[in-house]
């Protein structure tokens, strides 16, 4: 199993397909594997490289807090370390955050970069919900907590929809039987980087393509954090799916998959 040392840590990842190399930053609390579904398309095109952020997986958990600023960093030594140059990222929700700071703080290693359902700042209703999770982990079962979960990210018609509805108690039922889940203070350590993140003044220092990519159902990171990301970076695009949530890479995986793959191939 790979792992890079990396500022400090070991961190855990995986690579897949062949061609140039595209970085994947999943978000809080979900190890790196949870990109499966989105790799099984993007191996064909590229060099896929998926790691658990510190606090989750196989990588280290050290004591938190964190910050955005600093798992960046994780992925800039693990960047050099592959003896990449510029890679394109692909970042979802804390992903994203992570993903701002990686072309701010490293720029010569960014190529261009998709943020999935992004925030610049949180506001008191963002920090509200971070600080609730951590709190709700400690009190719940697994299968309770990912139930939760479900039920910030996935908009209306995935409950409705008989497949998907299957789909989220099969995930209650992984959560349940998960020989080792994310330990308390990961989660509170990636929450604390979740609240604290705030690029919005210096977003307008990017200049690499980019794309931001949501749901305008999203109760997780509503609409106005993505436009404001997107209305921050010089140039961006912006693409959000009218009855999809913070889960839109899933529930609208037919037209997502290709949409991001194509869009990654252009620039």
């Amino acid at each position: 199993m790979p792992f890079a040392h990396t500022n400090g840590i070991q961190l855990y990842y995986e690579e897949r397909g062949t061609g140039d190399p595209l970085l994947l930053i999943m978000g809080i609390t979900a190890p790196g594997s949870v990109w499966e579904k989105h790799v099984d398309d993007w191996q064909h095109h590229f060099h896929c490289i998926f790691g658990d952020n510190r606090g989750v997986g196989q990588s280290d958990k050290p004591a938190g807090p964190y910050t955005t600023a600093q798992m960046a960093d994780d992925y800039a030594g693990l960047i050099d370390q592959l003896d990449l140059s510029a890679v394109r990222v692909v970042g979802v929700s804390m992903g994203s955050t992570i993903a701002q700071q990686l072309a701010l703080r490293h720029p010569n290693k960014v190529r261009s970069l998709v943020l999935m359902c992004p925030w610049a700042r949180c506001d008191r209703r963002a920090e509200a919900i971070f600080r609730h999770m951590a709190t709700i982990k400690a009190r719940l079962r697994p299968d309770e907590f990912a139930n939760y979960i479900q039920l910030l990210i996935y908009a209306k018609p995935s409950w409705d929809n008989d497949v998907m509805y299957a789909d989220l108690l099969a995930g209650r039922q992984l959560a349940a039987t998960d020989p080792s889940p994310q330990p308390l203070h990961g989660l509170e350590g990636q929450a604390e980087a979740c609240i604290h993140h705030n690029t919005l003044t210096d977003l307008g220092r990017i200049t690499v393509p980019s794309l931001v990519i949501g749901g305008r159902q999203d109760q997780f990171t509503p609409v106005w954090m993505s436009n404001e990301v997107a209305g921050a970076i010089p140039g961006c695009e912006l693409h959000l799916y009218e009855e999809a949530g913070h889960a839109f890479h899933w529930e609208c995986i037919d037209d997502f998959n290709p949409r991001v793959r194509n869009w990654l191939l252009n620039h």
